[in-house]
């Protein structure tokens, strides 16, 4: 049974960090491209950044670029998305999604309406608040 599991999330001040992980069992994450997505109360699901699994290639949204960076872990089958300089509007649930179709990664990555993706997490809770 294919798993993913976010944690890393929790309560941090404004300009803080923090590292989100999504790992992955039933399924080796290095041949999917993956998706780290939120969403905030209210609000539509964004896209945050995609990372290829064929290549490594890397994606962001433009609201992250510079501040968050999303990395592979072959040896613990996780991806992770390293968050620096949070900010407040940067609160919402974080999740990831794998598909072995980078197609289908992108396409989710900027429809918030697409859930094409293969294997979905549930997610982590951020919250950037002073």
């Amino acid at each position: 049974q294919v798993q993913l599991v976010e944690s890393g999330g929790g309560l941090v001040q404004p300009g803080g960090s923090l590292r989100l992980a999504c790992a992955a069992s039933g399924l080796t994450l290095s041949s999917y491209n993956v998706v780290w997505f939120r969403q905030a109360p209210g609000r539509e699901r964004e896209g945050v950044s995609c990372i290829s699994g064929s290549d490594g290639s890397t994606y962001y949204a433009e609201s992250v670029k510079g501040r968050f960076t999303i990395s592979g872990d072959n040896t613990t089958n996780t991806v992770y998305l390293q968050m620096n300089n949070l900010k407040p509007e940067d609160t919402a649930r974080y999740f990831c999604a794998a598909d072995p179709h980078l197609r289908r990664a992108i396409q989710a990555m900027t429809s918030s309406k697409y859930y094409g993706m293969d294997h979905w997490g549930k997610g982590t809770l951020v919250t950037v608040s002073s």
